[in-house]
This record gives C-alpha cells, structure tokens and sequence, in this order.
C-alpha cells in the first residue's frame, strides 16, 4: 500500500509541474506554439496519406510530412524552448509511469492443491531463447516438473495429450501466445490446471493473467505452490486462440514472405494494397452492435474479452479475462467519406464475418488462411490457471477506470487514502 500511494503521489506532482510548465511556455511562445501543433496535426495526415498510396503520390506525401515535422523542430529550436519541451514530455511519461505502478494489483486467489505428475512443455527458440537463457528445463526438474523439449516437427497437441494418458494431472507450456493457445486449449478440454510460463516474445497472456513476464523461472511455482483463477478461452472455427484474431492489414501483412525479417516495411507495402484507393479492397462482412450489415477493408480484431485501447495507461491490455465475452473491434477504411465511425468497438458472446474468398487471419501471431464464414465464440470459465503466488494474478489494468478524469480522481484517493 506504502508503494502505492507513493506511486500515486509522485504522478500527481509530475503531472501537476508539467501541466503548469506547458501553460507558461504555451503563454510566452504564443502563437508559435499553434503553428508547431498545426505542422505536427499537418505532418500526420501526410504521413497517412503516403502509407495508403503508391508511387509519386506516396513520396510526395512522405516528403511533405518530413518537411513539416522538421519546421515543427526548427520552430522550438528558434523559440529556444528545447530543455522546456524536453521536461514536458518528460514528465508526463514519468507521471503515466507513476500512475500505473499506483493501479498495480496483487489479487487474492485461493490456493490449489499441488498436482502430482505436472509436465512442462518448452521450446528452447521461443523468444529468442528465453527457455535455454533461464534454464527452464533444470528449474522445472528441481520443481518436480517433467519437462518436454519440442523439436521442429513435433506434433505438441500430441504430446499433450500423451502426457495425459501417461499420468500428467496439470500441463504448462514455456513459449510464445500460440504455443500457449494449444496446450490451454487442451487442458480447458481435459479439465486440468494450465501454467503459463512467459518464455515467448511478447507474451501477451501471460500480462493479462497476472504472470510476471520479467520472472520467467518464478512462473514455474506455480506448478508446486500455485493460486488458481478460472478464465475465459475463444474459438474461431473450432480453433481456440488466447489473445486474439486479426484480420484485414495484419493478417495480410504476415502472409506475405519476408514479414518475419521486415514487418514494418512489409506492412508498409501492404496498406496501399488493401487501403490505398487502387487497392484490392478485402471482402469482410458482418453484423454491427446496431445490428446492421456493414464491411470493411481494413481492421477487424476480435479478442479473447475486450482490450483497453486508445488510453494512455495500459493500452493494449485486458482488464479481465472472465467477463464472458468476445471484445470487438472493427476500423473502416473510408469511414469519413461516409460519414460513419472510423473505429468501432463492442462486445458480444459471438461474432460471424463472411466473405466469398478465404480470409487471411493472424491468430495469437500465427498466419493462416480460414474458410468464411468465420464464427467467433466465447468460451467462458474454461480454463483454470495456476499463479506463482508472488505474481499478481491480474491484468496491470484491472484496477484503472475507463475514463481519464475517473483515473485521475483515482489516484487523487490512492493518494490521500492509500487505495483507490
């Protein structure tokens, strides 16, 4: 509570010296600050302009949005007003910072009985070699844990379900989401206890479960004095993912050979393609919260729960996952121009998209290619997790409000009481 509150003071002062910096350097540099925000609004648009375009029109949109975002610069420079900026920006990272470490939870779980024959299974590659840097194999063992290489090739479902029939009584898996999503997947069906263990490269699961992603070899206690929380799982056509389906630019993008060693440019290369005005328009259809038929060319996500997005503190995580529902998001291509939403978002139990081609879908990662039409479901309360009892056992969301005024009265009482 001590480093809560403290936390919680430390964003107030920082954001509270930043706001009234930013006001007396706004004041004296007025109106030259207007005209660096209107370069920096001008320089995005361009920006966007020259990713969905091709040719002459994407270098000329691209050198325009440099040109501005360097007049932008030479404008603070001029004003002399570097350092000012500087500690802005600075400490409202730092006050974002704070007022994450406030919203930390350490949930309260009941304690599960120990299993008997639990089996690890790893991939020594996964994450750039998290498995074999921490040594996950001798640690499992001196846990009482039978660990599993997998090797290229290996059939891990297979695996799994071998180890069941041999005995196993809980199963974890040291990798990345879409390793994880086939041994969850498993367990929820066999109704074993699952461990997830961070040893992939982003491991987006295992931030929402509440697993330390920096404590790879402390996830492994949970095998011998683990907390137990019960989540939800999704499926999409039967297959069970962990964190989410991308379809649209993504899922386009990580079909094309060359994505694993240039994502970036390759994704790039792709958004003229499917978003750009001579594009080959992708043909997503489905049924909006309003209940009317709508398309899309761009973005549809559909996540395992619902993703905090578009806030400032945790963006990109799951505040729960036991809510029971598919979390959806959907960006329109060309939304402006016909005046709707550009980005809709929604929850719902299932979802269905059709097309008269097969889609190309990222799932946890993973590129594939899926017959329409794709039907989503929730599967809630399937899997029952065990947390190392020194990891939170909760999204670092769980505990934020949605809005940013509700977040800031929140530390404002974390603050004064030590809880929000």
């Amino acid at each position: 509570m001590v480093n809560r509150r403290f936390a919680a003071i430390t964003s107030l002062v920082l954001l509270g010296a930043s706001v009234v910096l930013a006001v007396v350097v706004g004041v004296q540099s007025f109106p030259r600050g207007l005209t660096v925000l209107a370069c920096v609004v001008l320089a995005l648009l361009a920006a966007w302009w020259a990713l969905v375009h091709r040719g002459a029109a994407r270098l000329a949109a691209a050198a325009g949005a440099g040109v501005l975002l360097a007049g932008a610069v030479v404008l603070v420079v001029i004003e002399g007003r570097v350092l000012e900026e500087a500690l802005i920006l600075a400490g409202i990272l730092l006050s974002l910072a704070a007022a994450r470490r406030a919203f930390t939870v350490h949930a309260t779980l009941p304690v599960a009985s120990p299993p008997k024959r639990p089996v690890l299974f790893y991939n020594a590659k996964s994450g750039g070699g998290k498995a074999e840097r921490f040594q996950v194999a001798r640690e499992a063992r001196a846990r009482g844990v039978d660990p599993v290489e997998l090797h290229l090739g290996d059939d891990l479902a297979t695996l799994v379900h071998d180890a069941i029939e041999n005995g196993a009584d809980a199963v974890g898996v040291a990798g990345g989401d879409g390793t994880q999503a086939i041994v969850a997947a498993i367990a929820s069906e066999r109704g074993l206890p699952y461990v997830c263990v961070p040893a992939g490269t982003r491991n987006h699961f295992a931030l929402d479960l509440g697993v330390d992603r920096d404590d790879v070899v402390g996830a492994l206690d949970a095998f011998t004095k683990g907390r137990e929380r019960v989540v939800d799982l999704a499926e999409v056509n039967g297959r069970v993912f962990v964190n989410n389906v991308s379809l649209g630019v993504y899922a386009e993008a990580v079909q094309r050979e060359g994505y694993r060693d240039a994502k970036l440019r390759t994704i790039a290369e792709t958004m003229p393609t499917v978003l750009g005005p001579d594009g080959d328009a992708l043909d997503l259809r489905f049924t909006g919260a309003d209940g009317r038929e709508r398309n899309t060319s761009a973005v549809v996500l559909v996540s395992n729960d619902p993703y905090r997005l578009g806030r400032a503190i945790a963006s990109g995580t799951r505040p729960r996952l036991d809510a029971g529902v598919l979390g959806i998001t959907v960006l329109q291509a060309g939304a402006a121009r016909n005046r709707d939403k550009r980005v809709r978002q929604w929850s719902a139990p299932s979802f269905e998209v059709s097309s008269d081609r097969p889609v190309a879908a990222g799932i946890d990662g993973e590129a594939l290619k899926l017959d329409p039409p794709l039907r989503f479901r929730t599967r809630p309360q399937a899997l029952r997790v065990r947390i190392a009892p020194q990891h939170p056992g909760a999204s670092p969301s769980a505990n934020m409000p949605e809005s940013p005024w509700g977040a800031l009265r929140a530390v404002a009482d974390i603050a004064a009481h030590g809880s929000s």
